[in-house]
C-alpha cells in the first residue's frame, strides 16, 4: 500500500468512526434521511473519490477508492457511498457532468431492462427497477438501457418510489417505476463510451466484494475480543479449545477474503477485471457466510441481542453476498468462461496479466 493510501485509508477509517455512533446507526435502522450525515460525508471529498480531476474532482486512483469502500464496510456506514462513486464511473463514461449526491444505480439486477425512446428534442423513459439500493434518499438515479442496438446513460431526478423495500441490514432496496417520464435531452448519453448492464453489476459486485472484505475484518475483531473477554468456568471462553478452532477457521476466512480483496483490487487498477470480480464476489461471498456463523456461535445469545454492534456487520455480510449476483450466479459466470477458454486455454488464461474473456 502506497504513503498516500494508507493517509487516506486512516483518515477515511477515523472518519466512518466519528460518524457511525449508535444513534446514526438506530436512526438508519429506523429509514430516517440522514442529511447531516451526508453533508459531513460530503464535506470530506469522499463521494467524489471517482471523479477526475478534469471533471473537477480529486481523481483518486481506483484502488484508492476501493480501499475507502473497505473501510466503509468494516464501519458499516449507512450511507450510499458506494453507489455514488458507482454512479459517478457510469456518468464519466458517458461524458455526463458530475452531480451531486448522494446518488444511486441501475439495474442492479440481472436481466432488467428500460425502455428509452426520443420524443422530439426529449427522452422517454419506461419500464420498472427492483431493489434499487438507497433510492428513496437519492438526489438522481443514474440507468444504463439500450437505444436501437447502443448502450445508453441516463439520468433520473429524484426517481419516484413505487414500492420502498430493504435488506437484511435494514437498508433501502426500492423498486422504482417509470411510465413514460419525460427526460431532459442533456439528460441522456447514447453510444460513445456508456457502460453496458452487464459492466455495471460488475463494478457492483466489486465494491460489494471489498465491502464484505471490511465487515468481515471488524466481525473478527469483535469476535477474538469477545473470546477473550467473556469469563465461562472460571477462565475466558477464548481458552477453550473448541472455541480457538472456529475462531482459527474465522482466521482463516478472513485471510481468503483479504487476499481475494488485495487481488481484485490491484487488477481493477489495471483493467476492467472481470474475471477477477467474478471470482472475488465468490470467494468472499462464500467466506462471509460461514464468518457470520462463526461469530455468532461465539458470541452465543449476546451476538444476537439488538444491544451488540455485531448483527451491524453480520446483517450487511448476508444482504450484500446476494446483490449484485450471488456466489450461484458469478460461480456459473466463471463455469462458462471456463467451459469455453477448454483445457488448454485455462491456463494460460489464468497466469495473463490482462485476461481477455471469450465472446
Amino acid at each position: 500500500m502506497s504513503t498516500m493510501r494508507e493517509i487516506l485509508v486512516d483518515s477515511a477509517a477515523r472518519l466512518f468512526g466519528d460518524l457511525c455512533t449508535n444513534e446514526v446507526h438506530a436512526r438508519a435502522e429506523k429509514g430516517a434521511r440522514q442529511s447531516e450525515l451526508w453533508e459531513q460525508l460530503d464535506a470530506s471529498g469522499l463521494p467524489q473519490a471517482t471523479v477526475s480531476e478534469a471533471r473537477g474532482g480529486a481523481g483518486a486512483d481506483p484502488g484508492d477508492a476501493l480501499a475507502v469502500i473497505r473501510e466503509m464496510g468494516a464501519a458499516c456506514l449507512p450511507a450510499p457511498l458506494a453507489e455514488t462513486m458507482l454512479a459517478e464511473l457510469l456518468l464519466a463514461a458517458a461524458g455526463l457532468p458530475p452531480r451531486s449526491g448522494p446518488l444511486t444505480v441501475g439495474p442492479v439486477l440481472k436481466g432488467e431492462k428500460l425502455s428509452l425512446a426520443r420524443r422530439g428534442k426529449e427522452w422517454e423513459i419506461s419500464g420498472t427497477l427492483h431493489r434499487v439500493p438507497w433510492a428513496r434518499h437519492a438526489h438522481a438515479l443514474v440507468v444504463v438501457t439500450q437505444v436501437d442496438g447502443e448502450w445508453a446513460t441516463a439520468v433520473v431526478e429524484r426517481p419516484a418510489i413505487t414500492e420502498p423495500g430493504m435488506n437484511y441490514a435494514n437498508e433501502p432496496r426500492d423498486n422504482v417505476q417509470f411510465k413514460a417520464l419525460r427526460l431532459p435531452q442533456d439528460a441522456v448519453a447514447v453510444g460513445g463510451g456508456c457502460l453496458t448492464a452487464a459492466r455495471l453489476i460488475a463494478l457492483g459486485a466489486l465494491f460489494r466484494s471489498v465491502a464484505m472484505a471490511g465487515a468481515m475484518k471488524s466481525v473478527f475483531n469483535m469476535t477474538l475480543r469477545y473470546a477473550q473477554e467473556r469469563e465461562q468456568f472460571g477462565r475466558t471462553i477464548g481458552k477453550f479449545q473448541s472455541i480457538q478452532h472456529q475462531i482459527a477457521i474465522l482466521a482463516s476466512q478472513l485471510s481468503a477474503a483479504s487476499a481475494a480483496a488485495d487481488t481484485v483490487i490491484a487488477a481493477a487498477a489495471n483493467g476492467e477485471a472481470s474475471f477477477e470480480i467474478a471470482a472475488a464476489k465468490t470467494r468472499i461471498g462464500e467466506a462471509a457466510g460461514i464468518a457470520a456463523g462463526i461469530a455468532h456461535q461465539v458470541h452465543a445469545a449476546m451476538g444476537f441481542t439488538y444491544e451488540h454492534p455485531l448483527h451491524r456487520s453480520t446483517r450487511r455480510l448476508w444482504s450484500w453476498r446476494d446483490e449484485f449476483g450471488s456466489e450461484a450466479e458469478w460461480s456459473a459466470w466463471i463455469g462458462g468462461v471456463v467451459a469455453q477458454l477448454g483445457a488448454k486455454g485455462l491456463w494460460p488464461f489464468l497466469t495473463s496479466a490482462q485476461k481477455t474473456i471469450p465472446a
